[in-house]
């Protein structure tokens, strides 16, 4: 039975190496995909093989109905199961491990998209404002901060940065998003001073000649989005902010933060790598939201 984790854990490697997904989502499919692999162990099933139609529609009923999992669950947790469970099951079927993909049988459910929550532009700069650009540590911090809300990158692009794709003349970064698709995104001088100075005072330190990833941890290996997100933990508190701040936060704020300020939604969309513009459009419904709150509080005809 060791088997089937054994090739969970091939089809997680094959998900970062295709860079198909986040971290957040590869560890959500991996506790989702292992729940039905418990299920199937719990029902004396020792080969995904074996899987087929009955042994399916019991276990998404079992799972809809809470029995396997802490109470009922929402459409969009079905969602993302019934998403990890055909792409693993896809995964399988390509490699000649199952002869189809028998969750292709159920129905995608409706999700209803949320709008994001963003920072305001005084809230950013309280945050970005908060390191001692003396301490070389903090310098680092800034620098990472900035870099996601300057360019709108995820946190694991960020991470992931190479110092040979700066483009110091040009004034833009080369990145990589996700499906391995490239992207080239302008900066602005300021955090070409900024990287300099990091690099300076705390990268040439601590990074071994040749190391690719601009940003370097205090053990000499490639920052990881677990300690950034500890990071903006720690400097909300520092900034005096009262809400919950994560790192993609400062991607939400890029992105609204250019449409107020009369970027195209085209434009936007290039700069963020969304496929769809749909998924960009989110961001001018917030805008328009925003819009029609400041003119219901403000306007005298709207009270």
């Amino acid at each position: 039975m060791r088997d089937m984790y054994k090739t969970l854990d091939d089809f997680i490697a094959y998900m970062y190496d295709k860079r198909s997904g986040s971290e957040a989502t590869s560890d959500s499919y991996y506790r989702d995909i292992s729940r039905f692999i418990t299920y199937l162990e719990d029902h004396d099933i020792d080969s995904l093989k074996k899987v087929d139609r009955d042994i399916v529609y019991d276990y998404i009923s079992e799972l809809r109905s809470g029995k396997i999992s802490r109470g009922k669950i929402s459409n969009t947790t079905y969602a993302r199961n019934l998403s990890a469970l055909r792409s693993f099951y896809r995964y399988l079927c390509e490699r000649h491990l199952a002869d189809d993909n028998p969750f292709l049988l159920f129905n995608k459910v409706h999700v209803e998209k949320h709008l994001p929550d963003v920072l305001t532009i005084d809230q950013v700069e309280r945050i970005l404002d908060c390191f001692d650009l003396k301490d070389p540590l903090q310098v680092r911090n800034r620098c990472i901060l900035e870099t996601i809300y300057a360019c709108g990158l995820r946190i694991s692009e960020c991470c992931d940065l190479l110092i040979r794709n700066i483009d110091r003349q040009q004034g833009v970064i080369r990145v990589i998003g996700k499906g391995n698709k490239e992207r080239m995104v302008p900066f602005y001088p300021r955090l070409l001073e900024l990287i300099d100075l990091y690099i300076r005072v705390y990268r040439n330190e601590y990074a071994d000649p040749g190391f690719p990833y601009l940003f370097v941890s205090t053990r000499k290996g490639k920052i990881s989005p677990r300690s950034v997100q500890l990071l903006l933990k720690d400097v909300k508190i520092m900034a005096g902010l009262d809400i919950d701040v994560h790192p993609h936060m400062l991607r939400h704020s890029f992105a609204t933060h250019l449409l107020d300020n009369g970027a195209d939604l085209r434009t936007v969309q290039e700069l963020l790598g969304h496929e769809n513009l749909s998924t960009t459009q989110l961001y001018t419904h917030l805008t328009y939201d925003r819009l029609k709150k400041a003119v219901n509080s403000a306007h005298p005809h709207a009270k």
